[in-house]
């Protein structure tokens, strides 16, 4: 078979997903259809707005797939009606065993971690939270269980010491084009030894969650040591951003979300300010963790624009006992 004789279904959202897409089509790829969210409203205006995928798909001419329910039964005669022999899931919603199980080459989903490390919906940001120092991308073939199934390939990706979740997303999502069409490709020719998970699992060892993240994950212990906080910011940011409280004397609350940090300052021999102190001038901000400092470089109070910690402290006054919690 024919790369052009392959009939593929995409599914797939954000823009992780879309430099996949345009290296199918590029590629000369038969992208028969592409399945992703429905708009959605977003905006003050609250207008609806596309996907990053079907804002590419629509410009490339290629049919568009919006259901409301994956296990809708129109939906389903829908994607029958192609009768594409393989299906490609990236940054998507589960599927349901009726859709996964239909193409008869499989289902495969490009995965933003080394499976079965971080299975889950924020894999690149509990990467890096947790201080790892090596991440990666990896196909697999679906199953019922989310991020379960049996592994095709993998690649894998340093992150580096100053690395955020954005430079790595950026990387990753590059990386990741490259093994789709790889991936696809080994698929073509039959060459592809899918992997267990399980036996990739040494003794005694088990998967790594990386579960969805909320506002409350967000924000900053500063009870932590320093080195821990230092990760879980750059893990976040620049979304959706680690965030704390400025609290003053008289109790009055500012929100704030924090971007960017120094590395860990260990604290001087003769200090022991209690988590959450904040050191500043007109310039500089630095706040203690539990065994030393963060200069703060880049923050953004509720409501404004994000900007570098000396330009917030030109119109910011930090009153004598302010601190962050």
């Amino acid at each position: 078979m024919k790369k052009d004789e392959l009939k593929i279904i995409f599914f797939g959202t954000p823009d992780f997903a879309v430099e996949s897409l345009k290296r199918l089509v590029d590629g000369g790829y038969h992208v028969a259809a592409v399945v992703t969210m429905p708009d959605k409203p977003a905006g003050r205006g609250r207008q609806l707005q596309e996907s990053d995928v079907k804002r590419f798909a629509v410009e490339h001419g290629l049919p568009v797939l919006q259901p409301v329910s994956l296990k809708d039964e129109a939906f389903i005669e829908q994607l029958r009606s192609f009768q594409a022999q393989l299906f490609i899931v990236i940054a998507f919603r589960m599927l349901p065993q009726a859709v996964w199980q239909m193409p008869p080459l499989g289902t495969f989903n490009l995965h933003a971690s080394l499976l079965p490390r971080y299975r889950g919906a924020a894999p690149i940001n509990w990467a890096v939270m947790n201080g790892d120092t090596e991440t990666g991308v990896t196909t697999f073939f679906l199953k019922h269980e989310i991020d379960t199934g049996d592994v095709i390939q993998q690649r894998r990706c340093p992150i580096g010491r100053q690395d955020n979740v954005e430079v790595i997303h950026d990387r990753l999502m590059l990386m990741g084009a490259d093994m789709v069409l790889e991936t696809v490709d080994a698929i073509i020719d039959g060459s592809v030894k899918p992997i267990p998970q399980d036996q990739m699992l040494t003794a005694g060892q088990e998967p790594t969650p990386a579960p969805k993240i909320f506002k409350e994950t967000c924000r900053i212990d500063w009870n932590r040591p320093a080195e821990q906080v230092y990760n879980h910011i750059r893990g976040l940011s620049p979304y959706p951003a680690a965030w704390s409280v400025l609290t003053d004397d008289k109790e009055s609350e500012i929100s704030i979300k924090v971007f960017k940090t120094s590395e860990p300052k260990p604290f001087a021999p003769n200090e022991s300010p209690a988590p959450g102190t904040i050191m500043a001038d007109r310039k500089t901000l630095s706040v203690a963790c539990a065994d030393g400092w963060l200069e703060v470089y880049s923050l953004q109070q509720s409501g404004k624009k994000r900007m570098d910690t000396d330009a917030f402290l030109r119109g910011f006054t930090i009153a004598p006992g302010t601190h962050c919690s």
